[in-house]
């Protein structure tokens, strides 16, 4: 079983600096919820992300639901070749329970992980579906112990999906930007085996992800 992690997820509720400015009051209010219980969302919130460090790489649960999806609803997935986790901006960890889908609406979704920001876990018939955790990325890849990790960056070295999935092995850990703009941290960085670039062009995170574990997925079961 190969693990994907979602790293530094531009998922995360509204920080403190933030909870009382307008735009943010107002969305709240709308969802009848405390400003410091919603999700950070650029959509809702740009003109009170003007004032937070490191904007571009915040304020986009859209981009992390759509990651999700994609890393969900493959057989990959559903055969339980995934383990799958999202680290986030704010420095917590995500695990997914065996073979857990979330809604495919943004709504729901959105509605789900601020439950599981407020009540730390997600469970269903005694089974954990969803918990959420602090935990460092580099912690996070401490706790998996995998034999290779290989982090998917404009910035690596050229490859193919073709020339990379050769190289996966059922314990290595594959980790994916899920943030719209901007580069991994060099705490991240320096967890890679090996850092690749799949193009002379920045693809979007759900590209590169779907490609890759489609070509992952052939050495499986072609």
């Amino acid at each position: 079983m190969i693990s994907i992690v979602l790293a530094e997820s531009a998922l995360e509720l509204v920080p403190s600096e933030l909870k009382h400015h307008q735009s943010v009051i107002s969305h709240a209010r709308k969802l009848g919820k405390l400003s410091s219980e919603i999700l950070l969302d650029n959509s809702w919130h740009f003109a009170a992300m003007k004032e937070i460090n490191n904007e571009l790489k915040r304020g986009r649960p859209d981009l992390v639901h759509f990651l999700i999806l994609e890393a969900t609803t493959i057989p990959l997935y559903q055969k339980n070749e995934i383990k799958l986790y999202v680290h986030t901006i704010d420095d917590k960890v995500i695990s997914f329970g065996e073979n857990v889908h979330v809604p495919k609406s943004y709504h729901r979704f959105a509605g789900l992980i601020e439950k599981l920001y407020k009540e730390k876990q997600v469970t269903a018939n005694d089974q954990v579906l969803l918990e959420i955790q602090d935990k460092t990325f580099s912690e996070l890849i401490d706790e998996i112990n995998p034999s290779k990790v290989f982090g998917f960056s404009t910035k690596g070295i050229s490859s193919s999906y073709e020339k990379i999935s050769a190289d996966i092995l059922n314990d290595t850990c594959l980790v994916f930007g899920g943030f719209q703009k901007g580069h991994f941290s060099d705490s991240v960085e320096k967890k890679f085996t090996q850092m690749y670039s799949v193009g002379d062009e920045s693809f979007e995170g759900h590209t590169v992800v779907a490609r890759m574990l489609y070509e992952y997925e052939k050495t499986i079961f072609m």
